[in-house]
């Protein structure tokens, strides 16, 4: 690593040798990543805690994660390969620091139809054949492409998904099933998903599957804050970045909202692209039309018991209620409850030393407008949440038994919570459509990670995370 100084320069002890933007999984994954490597690192947060989407509050006694339904990507204790096993290798993390569970087993259901699914791909596989004895050697043909796919092929990245699909599966319905849990869970693009990403997101959560730790995904953030902080790492929360300060097609370092100036050799940002080159002083004009569009409204339900004792024993569901799957931004409206996801925390083979969860708890996510939430008065924004909300059960309730009678307590998120938490354009959930895989910019010194570099959930996260730090800021030519 070049250790030169030019004489203009301020003082060693004053340059930081990577600023990263943002707390995050990726923010603080690339952290631990570079302070093993003895770099002196500050993680610089707007927000009051850590997380971003994946982070937690706590409301009338209780506690409720933002963002986490499930971890994907899990792998068993022991196993080698996988981005799961990647992160604890390149964190030096423990299997067991993350108290990983595995999901009970999860569906897809459209009328008539349902897929189930789990952390096994030959449960798929059984229903597909089942549910469509036509296409079981597509699919098998399918599979065997995906596991060809790598995941930082730019050539074929943004290929179209549905083309792709089109060509291997005959069944137009198939298809849309496959899509659903996909796109809920890893796609910035309305209507179709870029065959990257659906690669990507298929063996997350139908080849690896999913997982939570007992107490959520505080377990996780205080996990990877500790390790930062016990390395050295520095950072600083209620600590928003004004803007880049940019010198010729370098970044000397940031300036935050108080005005204070921090100078770093490098500047590695998990806001996203467009809200990045924002914040760039050489940059006067940003295409908007590029932030993410899609965002999502939360629905939390506390119950009296736990959900399999009113019948619903999946740990996720996604439904739709038509043969076609619906994924673009409301119009005209402000959530769409067409198609949606039921999660439920308390349904995770949990270990007998843990028990269950003190609260039963139904979670249901359905697509929803930023802008217009973000247009109504006080008033009218704490009216729709309850409108909102009762709209969301009457809509899943279709597809799972109706437990609005054993309901004790709600929450409610918005886009306006979402935008809070992450910054992000439009609360987009997944940021821009177009991802930067090689995490690069117009700045010799600036790069990306986090969503917009192209991995996503949260294990995608710190995996991206570490892939940029080890790219960009561990190379002899930084």
């Amino acid at each position: 690593m070049s250790t030169a100084q030019s004489p203009t320069d301020p003082p060693r002890e004053d340059v930081y040798d990577t600023i990263i933007i943002g707390a995050g999984m990726s923010g603080l994954a690339a952290g631990i990543r570079l302070a093993y490597f003895d770099q002196r690192v500050c993680i610089l947060e707007k927000h009051y805690t850590i997380g971003g989407l994946n982070s937690f509050y706590r409301q009338g006694g209780r506690d409720y994660d933002v963002g986490l339904h499930a971890v994907t990507n899990f792998t068993e204790k022991g196993s080698k390969r996988g981005p799961l096993a990647k992160l604890l290798r390149q964190l030096r993390f423990r299997w067991d620091d993350f108290q990983l569970v595995p999901a009970v087993g999860s569906a897809i259901r459209f009328p008539d139809v349902e897929l189930n699914f789990g952390n096994d791909i030959k449960i798929l596989e059984a229903d597909v054949a089942k549910q469509f004895p036509h296409q079981k050697d597509n699919f098998q043909k399918l599979l065997a492409r995906l596991l060809d796919y790598d995941d930082l092929d730019e050539a074929s990245f943004n290929v179209s998904t549905r083309q792709v699909l089109e060509e291997t599966i005959t069944d137009p319905l198939l298809i849309e099933m496959l899509l659903c849990p996909l796109m809920w869970y890893g796609n910035a693009r309305q209507q179709d998903m870029d065959f990257g990403q659906f690669c990507i997101m298929f063996r997350a959560c139908y080849m690896e599957g999913f997982a939570r730790p007992f107490k959520g995904v505080r377990l996780i953030l205080k996990n990877l804050v500790r390790k930062f902080r016990g390395l050295g790492g520095e950072l600083k929360l209620r600590s928003g970045v004004e803007r880049i300060h940019v010198e010729g097609d370098h970044a000397v370092g940031v300036v935050l909202d108080d005005g204070t100036e921090i100078r770093g050799k490098r500047i590695l940002s998990s806001a996203g692209q467009i809200e990045t080159m924002r914040l760039c002083d050489d940059i006067t004009q940003v295409d908007v039309a590029r932030a993410g569009q899609l965002s999502f409204i939360e629905s939390i339900s506390i119950l009296d018991r736990q959900p399999k004792q009113i019948g619903f024993d999946r740990t996720i569901l996604f439904y739709n209620d038509s043969p076609r799957f619906h994924w673009e931004r409301p119009e005209g409206t402000l959530c769409d409850p067409r198609t949606g996801v039921v999660c439920s925390p308390n349904n995770y083979l949990y270990d007998d030393s843990d028990g269950q969860l003190p609260d039963g708890v139904i979670r249901i996510t359905t697509l929803a407008n930023h802008d217009r939430w973000c247009a109504l008065s006080e008033e009218d924004y704490r009216r729709q949440k309850t409108v909102q909300y009762d709209e969301a059960i009457d809509a899943a309730v279709r597809f799972m038994p109706d437990f609005r009678r054993h309901v004790i307590d709600t929450d409610v998120f918005t886009p306006k919570t979402i935008r809070r938490f992450t910054w992000h354009d439009n609360g987009a959930i997944y940021g821009a459509p177009d991802k930067q895989l090689d995490g690069q910019t117009h700045l010799s010194n600036l790069f990306l990670c986090g969503t917009d570099q192209g991995f996503v959930g949260i294990v995608g996260a710190i995996v991206s995370g570490i892939s940029m730090a080890n790219r960009h800021c561990l190379t002899s030519s930084q």
